[in-house]
C-alpha cells in the first residue's frame, strides 16, 4: 500500500468516510479494554501460587544462618536473599541490600536522602539553588514523577536503539555541576524495549561529571524479562565497568521481583559500591529496624536458586510472547507502508513504543478511548507529561488476553488511521 501522503485528496476523503463507518460500528460494541499499564495478567500471578504455602509452620521461618525471620533485625536482608538477587544481577552478595517490595520506593528514598543529607559528603541537594536530572526520552513516567515531586529540573536526552545520546550526556554532565543524576532503564527500556549497547555502558562508566555527587540511577527492572529463548539481549555489568573505569561509586542499581513473583509483594534491592551502601544503611538505621524477612525467605525457598528464577521467567515469556505478537501483527498488517507511524519490536520487557505523526498522539489516545480502549496518556513518557512532538504512545500488552489484544489492536490502528488522515487532509 502506498503512503497516505501520496494519496489524492479525493482518495483520502473516501478513506476517511470508510474509516468513520468502521469506527461507528466498533464504538457500538461498547468495548472496555485497557492497555495503559504493564500489569501482569492473572495467569502470570498464578505461576507463583506455591510461594503462598512454602512457609507453613514455625520451623520453616529460620534463615540459613539461624536468623528467626519472624523477629526484628537484619537491616541489609537475609544472606540467601542477598545472594539470590546478586546471582540474578551477576554481582557479589555484599554489593546488595534487600529492601521491601518495591524498587520505586528505594529510588524515591535515594533521591530524598540526597536532598536531606547529601551524597558522598557533598552539600545536601535541598541547600542548592538548582538540581538537575537527565531524562532519556521517551522514558518511564514514574521516574520523572519522582524528580518532579522534588522540584528537580529535568532535561530531555533523546534515546536511540543503542541507549541515550551519549555525546549529549557526556557534554552536559561535564559542563554543569548542577546535574546530579540520570534516569536509566538499561535493559528492555520502558517504553521502547531497547538495551544499552556495550559501548554505551562503558561510556556511562567513564563519565567525567562536574559534580562529585553525580549518580547514575540504573533501574534494571527488566534484567531477566526475555520474550524469546533465541533472541535475548545482553547488557554489560555496570558495577564491573564502573570499577574498571575507576568510578566505583558513580551508580545506584535498582532491581525487584515485582514482575517475577508478585507485584506489591516481591522483594526489591539496591546494588552499589561499599561506600554508597554504607550511606544508605546509615539512613535506614533511623528508618526501619528490618524489612520483611519472611517474604525474603519465601522467595528463596520457592525459587531455590537462579535456575529456579530463570525457569519461572520462561513461563512468564510463554504467556507474554503471544500478546506482544498479537498486537504487533495487527500493526504490521494495517499500518506498514502507510508512512504514518513507526513502532518498536522488543525482545523483552513489558512495553512497545509507538510513534505517530507529529501532533497526533493525544488525538489518537482520545479517539481510542471514545471506542472503549484505554491507553497510557499521550505525553506520559516525557518529563512534565510534555512530549514536544506529541507523537509517542506507550503500549502495554501484558494484562489483556491475546484475543482482547487483537481487538484492542484493531481499535488502535483504526484510531491511528483516522487521526492521520485528518492530519494529512489539513495540508491538502
Amino acid at each position: 500500500m502506498k503512503p497516505y501522503i501520496e494519496w489524492t485528496k479525493e482518495e483520502l476523503v473516501a478513506e476517511k468516510a470508510r474509516l468513520e463507518q468502521e469506527f461507528a460500528e466498533v464504538k457500538a460494541k461498547g468495548l472496555n479494554l485497557n492497555i495503559s499499564r504493564g500489569k501482569p495478567a492473572a495467569a502470570q500471578l498464578d505461576l507463583t501460587e506455591g510461594m503462598l504455602t512454602v512457609l507453613s509452620k514455625n520451623e520453616d521461618t529460620f534463615a540459613e544462618d539461624g536468623t528467626d525471620c519472624r523477629n526484628y533485625g537484619v537491616l541489609t536482608g537475609i544472606p540467601e536473599a542477598r545472594k539470590l538477587i546478586g546471582d540474578i544481577c551477576e554481582v557479589p552478595a555484599e554489593n546488595v541490600i534487600v529492601y521491601g517490595n518495591a524498587s520505586l520506593t528505594i529510588m524515591f528514598d535515594t533521591v530524598a536522602r540526597s536532598f536531606l543529607k547529601g551524597v558522598a559528603g557533598c552539600t545536601p541537594w535541598n541547600k542548592l539553588d538548582k538540581v538537575k536530572f537527565l531524562c532519556p526520552v521517551p522514558g518511564y513516567d514514574r521516574h520523572f514523577g519522582v524528580t518532579e515531586y522534588f522540584g528537580v529540573e529535568m532535561i530531555n536526552v533523546p534515546m536511540t536503539p543503542e541507549g541515550p545520546d551519549m555525546d549529549m550526556v557526556e557534554k552536559l554532565v561535564a559542563e554543569d555541576d548542577a546535574i546530579k543524576g540520570i534516569w536509566c532503564v538499561p535493559k528492555y527500556s520502558n517504553p521502547q524495549g531497547y538495551t544499552y549497547s556495550d559501548e554505551t555502558v562503558r561510556r556511562f562508566a567513564n563519565l567525567k561529571p562536574a559534580a562529585k555527587d553525580f549518580r547514575i540511577f540504573w533501574d534494571n527492572a527488566y534484567i531477566i524479562h526475555h520474550l524469546y529463548d533465541d533472541r535475548q539481549d545482553h547488557l554489560l555489568n555496570i558495577i564491573e565497568e564502573c570499577e574498571k573505569a575507576g568510578n566505583p561509586d558513580m551508580f545506584y542499581e535498582f532491581v525487584s521481583t515485582s514482575k517475577v513473583s508478585y507485584p506489591g509483594a516481591g522483594i526489591a534491592a539496591l546494588i552499589s559500591s561499599e561506600a554508597n551502601l554504607k550511606e544508605a544503611q546509615e539512613y535506614m538505621n533511623f528508618q526501619i529496624i528490618g524489612h520483611d524477612k519472611l517474604n525474603q525467605l519465601r522467595h528463596v525457598k520457592f525459587f531455590q536458586n537462579l535456575d529456579g528464577v530463570m525457569n519461572q521467567m520462561k513461563k512468564h515469556a510463554e504467556i507474554l510472547r503471544p500478546k506482544f505478537e498479537a498486537i504487533l501483527q495487527v500493526m504490521d498488517q494495517e499500518l506498514s507502508g502507510l508512512g504514518i507511524a513507526s513502532w518498536t519490536k522488543p525482545n523483552g520487557g513489558y512495553f512497545i513504543s509507538f510513534d505517530a505523526m507529529e501532533g497526533c498522539a493525544k488525538k489518537i489516545v482520545a479517539k481510542a478511548k471514545e471506542a472503549g480502549l484505554t491507553m497510557t496518556g499521550a505525553g506520559a513518557t516525557y518529563p512534565y507529561h510534555n512530549d514536544p512532538q506529541d507523537s509517542n504512545i506507550r503500549i502495554a500488552p501484558s494484562f489483556p488476553t491475546p484475543e482482547e489484544l487483537e481487538i484492542a489492536g484493531q481499535v488502535f490502528v483504526l484510531s491511528v488511521k483516522l487521526v492521520s488522515v485528518d492530519k494529512i487532509l489539513e495540508s491538502k
